[in-house]
Formats: structure tokens, sequence, C-alpha cells
């Protein structure tokens, strides 16, 4: 079994309240709406070859970010932690100096699909909270959608030395590959992918589908290929990494289903390049040591 290390998932426990997103009052939502933990996920890491994942913030919370820390503290098999900060603020640069004494501590994620302001990234991070990730050797999670392409485009040609990871591969609009606005998130990825500090996460996509995909592994990979084949072409094997955005994931399908559907793409690269997507851009990008 090919070694893994899942680049994107996600640990809560809504009791604690900081997940203003996570509504029990919306149907689609009320499935995730319980604790997901390090206990859930261990048997589908072991299952399925994961050696090592990203915990990723999915709350807009310093406090959050202590709660995934004192997590990767306590289990070995989180390797990374990307936490939250306000990055419009120079408050920022304190906040990010003491996560970064926890050794975990990669990086940070502003929620930049849930803000109002389309424009906030090219606009409103406060220099000083930028200058302070790149100083500390800190990474930038993009959480974007394709709206929000040329603004970030915009704010890394002003930061070139913030290594940055593109979050679900921005979230294009699956099944309508001929129309303009797939066509549009081609035209910017291309344009991200031509900076060299940018990579790209091949996850969650199997959510992004038409519900004609949900839960069918075979329509889910026809639907996600296209996706795929212009990340490969843009980025390379050496700069995508796969994750599996669980417990988001279990709303469109399984762990078992995604690796299938994942498998389906990255299987036709040569076991090298295979080894860079499933593992080694993860692993270099989040400067992992080796095991």
């Amino acid at each position: 079994m090919t070694p893994r290390i899942d680049s994107h998932q996600h640990f809560w426990r809504p009791a604690r309240g900081d997940y203003a997103w996570l509504r029990a009052d919306v149907p689609a939502l009320a499935p995730l709406v319980r604790d997901f933990l390090p206990e859930d996920l261990a048997p589908l890491l072991q299952a399925h070859g994961v050696e090592r994942t990203v915990l990723v913030q999915a709350a807009d919370s310093e406090a959050e970010t202590d709660f995934m820390l004192e997590l990767a503290t306590a289990h070995d098999v989180v390797g990374g932690v990307v936490g939250w900060v306000d990055l419009s603020s120079a408050a920022a640069v304190a906040s990010l100096e003491r996560m970064t004494r926890h050794p975990k501590f990669k990086g940070v994620r502003p929620m930049l699909q849930d803000l109002a302001d389309d424009d906030w990234i090219a606009r409103m991070p406060h220099p000083d909270a930028v200058q302070a990730l790149v100083r500390l050797g800190l990474r930038f999670d993009a959480l974007v959608k394709p709206q929000h392409l040329p603004s970030l485009i915009r704010f890394l040609k002003e930061w070139p030395q913030l290594p940055v990871v593109i979050d679900h591969a921005a979230k294009p609009p699956l099944g309508a590959r001929d129309s303009e606005a797939f066509a549009l998130w081609r035209k910017h990825m291309h344009a991200l992918a031509a900076l060299p500090q940018v990579c790209c996460k091949f996850s969650g996509l199997w959510g992004e589908s038409p519900q004609a995909a949900h839960h069918d592994v075979d329509v889910a990979a026809r639907i996600v290929r296209p996706v795929w084949e212009h990340l490969l072409d843009s980025f390379g094997p050496s700069r995508l990494m796969w994750g599996s955005d669980w417990p988001v994931l279990n709303l469109a399908g399984d762990y078992a289903g995604w690796i299938a559907v994942s498998q389906a793409c990255i299987g036709g690269l040569s076991a090298g390049e295979q080894a860079q997507v499933w593992r080694g851009t993860a692993q270099r990008f989040y400067d992992f040591q080796p095991d």
C-alpha cells in the first residue's frame, strides 16, 4: 500500500461553541453536528495507509487553534496544524509568535470563502502579520472559491516569499467543464501555478460535485477528472497534494470512496509521481521531518 499523508482533515467538538457555520437547523449540515475526534478517524487512516495528517482549522477562533494543538500533542498521527489568526490585525504577530512555539504549528488559514468582501485578501491583511508569517517560516492555506482568485493572485504577487496552498482546488464548478465559469477557473488556476510558491490540494472535490455524483465512486471519478487533468497540467505532481477533507467528505461519500476516486486519477502517474501527490508534496510543503 502506498504510504500517504492526508493533507487536509478536521476535528471538532461543537459544544465548544466555535463553529458558527455548523448549524443543526441546516438539514444538509446536520450529519456533521457531532464530535469528530482522533478516535473516529484513526481506523480509516490505518485501513488506507495514511501515516500522518494535517489538521486544519474550521473556526475563526484562536481558541480552536489551541484546541487543535492540544490534540496534535496527544496524537502522533497529526503531523501539523493549520490554525487561524486575524490577519487584518497587527496583534496577530504576537499570536503567531506564541503558536509557533508549538513544533506542530505549520501555518494559518483565513476563512476567505465566508467573508462578505471577495477582495479581502488583496486589501485587508496587515503587512506586519503577513511579514510575520514569512519571518516565522509559516504557510498560508487559501480557502477560496473561483471569485476570489484574481484578488488572491494580486496578494501573492506582493508576497512572493510566502508559501501558499490552494485548498480544494478553489472549488471549481464541477460537472460544467464546457462552461464559461470553468474556463475562467482554468485561466486563474494556471496563473496561480505560474507563481512558484503556490501548491494545490486535490481535496474536497466530491463535496463540490453535483448531487448525482454523491455516494457513487464511478460518477464522481468522471466528474472530477477534468479538474485533475488541469491541475496536473498546471502544477505537476511535485506541487499537488492529496487530502480528504474529512469529515466534511461524509456529506458526499466516505474515506474509502474518496481514496478510490483519487486513485482513478493519481494512478495514471508513474510510481514516483504518485508518491509525490500521495505524500511527498505535503511532507515538503509543511516541512514534516522524515520518519
